[in-house]
């Protein structure tokens, strides 16, 4: 009887079977968005037991653990980390048709060659293993990354971030590139809790005292020089919606003086604001030749209570409704008709944007490069089967998806790696099932054989252009 995770998982005919095994399954990973912590990989950190390295910091496993009615305190409190491990996996058969039962059975294949499935009764012996397993030189931080073949990860830092790690990280002899992105969110959200606090440390790092917009304009272009000179190639923006509203220099100069005066500001002045620091931060970031990423449309922190006591980032998100179109089509026409565009990636989380987006990066493709205004993947709660599915038949119906840059994890797990062979297993059975209906020809295999490789890997290295040790 065949494992469920075989050779040949999700692939349904001999076409998808070609596309992936000869074409995509053996390419490296490049990983362009990811949150992994690069003290992690700078002191190649081993791991207590596999609780440590794949369930905590993990949102998507603590939001299905506390629907079935597991209590935080296995989730993300005091429990045992073998307690934690063993509710996840009674949580396991309950996740069937979730993208966390096939990821759960990916990774405990091609990190462990464990091809059993996770449940009540197999959780202890699972534990044992592969703890003993995790806890061992073999699986420190940098083998699992040799393990997938990663040539190059990404990681997203604040403006007010050392870079330390990833200074030591350039130095060191690991082959893969390990670089980083700049997320300035902070900065631009001026109506958020500690917004002066925030400015007063990023004065302290650029060497710059904050009091005018003029001044943090120069903090925000010292730290993009810095970055810059470590290696960045790159920016993110973790957004609502783009903010595009009318502005004035004065406007914006004594909103900025209310704020560091810890006077209140009102939420149009909050816009105005924030559409005048972003277009500043892209106008930089294309005088630099960055690529910017924009993911919008979540809506952060529902549960008020649970904030309160866990914080952000724990499994309190969900999609969010924001009106996209129109301020992102002003604010990609205003940065274009200065020509100060620079690559940009744009990803949604709410699937009824997904035809909006295929269509808005068409708008500025100026046939300058090649597919420089990319529809991101599927990101988030569409980072699976369905919603990459989707995904990809918009970037094709709408767009080119010969000129797609692929997937990424966008995670904080060093286990979450399998995340691009899934995208790949669902790439190479779409286009192979429309091989075997006639909607694509057979006698072009080689030809679409190419493009699979391309979107799996071939893309990104020639989009991001990162230098690889």
């Amino acid at each position: 009887m065949s494992t469920f995770i075989n050779d040949n998982f999700l692939l349904e005919n001999k076409f998808a079977e070609e596309l992936y095994h000869n074409y995509s399954k053996n390419q490296p990973i490049i990983d362009y968005h990811n949150h992994l912590n690069p003290q992690f990989i700078a002191e190649d950190k081993i791991f207590n037991n596999i609780t440590d390295v794949w369930i905590k910091g993990d949102h998507y496993k603590w939001r299905a653990m506390r629907t079935l009615g597991i209590n935080e305190q296995f989730v993300t409190g005091n429990g045992s980390d073998k307690d934690k491990f063993l509710n996840w996996a009674k949580t396991v058969p309950y996740t069937m048709r979730n993208p966390l039962y096939h990821w759960t059975h990916l990774e405990l294949a091609r990190y462990f060659d464990i091809t059993d499935l996770l449940n009540e009764k197999s959780a202890e012996r699972i534990y044992d293993e592969t703890s003993a397993k995790v806890n061992s030189a073999e699986y420190s931080t940098r083998n699992l990354l040799r393990k997938v073949n990663a040539e190059l990860v990404c990681t997203t830092e604040d403006p007010i971030d050392s870079l330390d790690f990833h200074e030591q990280l350039a130095k060191s002899d690991f082959k893969t590139t390990v670089s980083t992105a700049f997320r300035p969110d902070k900065a631009i959200l001026i109506a958020n809790d500690g917004y002066n606090e925030y400015l007063d440390i990023l004065g302290q790092k650029a060497s710059i005292s904050i009091n005018t917009y003029a001044d943090l304009c120069a903090a925000l272009r010292n730290r993009i020089e810095y970055f810059n000179a470590n290696g960045c190639q790159l920016c993110d923006h973790g957004l609502d919606q783009i903010y595009f509203e009318n502005y004035t220099e004065s406007e914006v100069n004594a909103i900025f003086k209310k704020k560091r005066e810890n006077q209140a500001i009102s939420n149009e002045e909050a816009l105005k604001f924030q559409s005048a620091i972003l277009v500043f931060l892209c106008e930089t970031y294309h005088e630099f030749g960055w690529v910017q990423q924009f993911h919008l449309g979540a809506l952060r922190n529902n549960n008020a209570r649970m904030h309160r006591i866990l914080g952000p980032d724990t499994g309190w998100d969900s999609i969010g409704d924001y009106p996209q179109a129109q301020k992102l089509s002003a604010f990609l026409n205003a940065l274009d008709s200065k020509d100060k565009l620079t690559k940009t990636i744009i990803y949604n989380l709410n699937p009824a944007d997904n035809e909006v987006m295929a269509t808005m990066i068409g708008n500025f493709n100026d046939g300058s490069v090649r597919g420089k205004v990319q529809f991101g993947s599927g990101w988030w709660f569409l980072d699976q089967k369905d919603g990459m599915t989707k995904q990809l038949n918009a970037l094709s119906n709408m767009s080119l998806i010969s000129c797609f840059v692929g997937m990424l994890t966008d995670s904080r797990s060093f286990l979450s790696f399998p995340r691009h062979e899934y995208f790949r297993r669902i790439l190479c059975n779409l286009l192979g099932d429309e091989i075997k209906r006639g909607e694509l020809p057979a006698s072009e295999m080689e030809w679409i054989g190419k493009m699979v490789s391309d979107i799996s890997y071939g893309n990104a290295k020639e989009y991001f252009k990162f230098p690889v040790k």
